[in-house]
């Protein structure tokens, strides 16, 4: 990926794909230190509470190291780490503020939902022709319509949040309220572009997810014999294990995408990192 920084033109965002092969590049050269983090960062997971800010904190950092690569500041993975962890408490609290906000977007559309559905039903019921076999159709096809606008309208707010995790564990004086309004102002205008490569990583991770699904159907067959026996401790954490390392090695690559379109939404709004633009990642 290569652009001419010679010229006075704006900087171009980066392709779509460009943005997944960076991404790719970047999880398929840091494999083993990326699946470790994220496979400690799942374990943490059965810790309550402080785990969870374990894991917020760790997945975080995967992206902290692959936004170092796209720079060319590489950083070291204890000192990422000392990073993070001195703010694991704001970390945990961000997921909780996206959380409630999450609920409080998914209440919002529901209950205009709702409320549409009891103005159109009244306003059809005020026209007489509720047995009409047109009125039925126009029922349904507008029930349809609210339905995907309220789903696309869904994902454009959550959309918004996506890089939520970033500007916490990469940029300094940032808090876990700052951090959230940090990702709304980055994805201003990206929405689309963003979801779309959203999709197509799910594309690229869809094998692997369904290996890991059939991989998991077969072990609930293998141990389901066991589950009730005095050391059914054992085929459980075989079990769990199994699927934590499925999920670690998925992680780090939604990480680093999440790390490219960060890297490419800030350089282009602040002039970040030109030098990545005249080499390959």
């Amino acid at each position: 990926m290569s652009f001419n920084l010679s010229s006075p033109t704006p900087i171009q965002p980066l392709s779509l794909g460009n943005t997944v092969s960076a991404g790719l590049r970047l999880y398929r050269s840091h494999l083993k230190d990326y699946f470790l983090l994220a496979l400690k960062a799942y374990v943490w997971l059965l810790v309550p509470v402080y785990g969870w800010a374990k894991f917020y904190a760790l997945m975080s950092l995967i992206s902290r190291l692959a936004f170092g690569e796209l720079v060319n500041q590489p950083e070291s993975i204890s000192s990422g780490q000392r990073h993070v962890n001195s703010k694991l408490w704001q970390f945990l609290v961000t997921m909780l503020l996206m959380f409630l906000i999450s609920i409080g977007v998914i209440f919002g559309i529901s209950l205009l939902f709702v409320f549409f559905g009891i103005i159109f039903s009244r306003v059809l019921a005020g026209t007489g022709f509720q047995g009409n076999p047109i009125t039925y159709f126009l029922i349904v096809l507008i029930t349809i319509v609210i339905s995907l606008t309220a789903i696309v309208a869904l994902f454009w707010f959550l959309t918004r949040f996506y890089l939520v995790d970033l500007p916490l564990a990469i940029e300094d004086n940032v808090n876990s309220v700052s951090t959230i309004s940090r990702s709304w102002e980055l994805t201003q205008g990206h929405v689309w572009r963003i979801l779309l490569i959203t999709f197509v990583a799910f594309l690229i991770t869809l094998p692997i997810q369904i290996i890991v699904k059939i991989l998991t159907n077969i072990l609930n067959v293998i141990f389901a014999p066991f589950l009730n026996q005095v050391f059914s401790i054992f085929p459980l954490v075989f079990y769990v294990g199994i699927i934590f390392c499925s999920y670690a090695v998925i992680l780090p690559f939604w990480q680093s995408i999440k790390a490219v379109i960060y890297y490419d939404l800030r350089s282009r709004r602040e002039g970040l990192g030109l030098k990545l633009r005249d080499r390959d990642v």
